[in-house]
């Protein structure tokens, strides 16, 4: 029974962070769907700037 019970908790961890991870995923790309291009350009340049990668 405890081995039963430990494989039914290991599956029910990774289903959860699953779901999240797309769950963000989704917003993600909604939000981005939804912006407008200069706005998504900025903050890839911006982006690029802080992580330091030059751009131009």
């Amino acid at each position: 029974m405890t081995t039963e019970t430990f494989r039914a908790a290991a599956a029910g961890s990774r289903v959860a962070p699953a779901l999240l991870a797309a769950g963000i995923g989704l917003v993600l790309i909604v939000l981005s769907g939804f912006a407008q291009a200069t706005v998504m350009h900025d903050a890839a340049h911006d982006v690029r700037h802080a992580t330091g990668f030059p751009c131009h």
